[in-house]
């Protein structure tokens, strides 16, 4: 028999995700609006939410939710949106690992390196087969995707995720 406090435990994680889930939603839309998705170099507020999954396992199931409701709302490719959110799941799985080990100085600096490294993999595979017309796929142009994903992460996700981590981690602790 479950007790009472578990219960409301279970319904905290839940709403904590589904928060985050809507966070990425909207913040993916921000980088919409402003034209940040649209360049070689994509930049993708939502991706900082990585930070949260460095403080909550709620962010885990958020961010693959919110990413896979982001890909379907924004027009994603079919593939895109099948491999989009398993790329921020591997990420935000990474995060919380990361977050777990005794020296938080060194965690600090490495929590996004999943997220990052699960992108350029996978968003290179889905740019080249689902973005680039037939006629201009060559595998020269993987090198070129994979730098451009890399780019776009390392400012979304490592420069803007580590200042929400800095400037919030207090804050965010408390999330649990």
């Amino acid at each position: 028999m479950k007790t009472r406090q578990s219960g409301v435990k279970q319904v905290r994680f839940i709403c904590l995700a589904a928060m985050i889930a809507a966070m990425y939603v909207a913040l993916t839309y921000l980088s919409m609006a402003l034209g940040l998705d649209k360049n070689a170099i994509q930049i993708r507020f939502s991706e900082m939410l990585i930070a949260l999954a460095f403080v909550t396992p709620a962010a885990i199931p958020g961010l693959y939710v919110g990413c896979l409701l982001a890909n379907i709302l924004t027009g994603c490719a079919p593939l895109d949106i099948l491999l989009g959110p398993i790329a921020t799941l591997i990420g935000a799985g990474g995060a919380y690992l990361i977050g777990r080990i005794n020296n938080k100085k060194i965690a600090r600096w490495l929590f996004t390196i999943p997220n990052i490294i699960a992108n350029i993999i996978i968003v290179t595979v889905v740019c080249y087969f689902c973005y680039t017309a037939p006629a201009a796929q060559n595998a020269s142009i993987i090198p070129f995707y994979a730098a451009t994903i890399a780019l776009g992460e390392i400012i979304s996700c490592g420069l803007f995720g580590s200042v929400l981590l800095f400037g919030s981690e207090k804050a965010l602790r408390r999330l649990n």
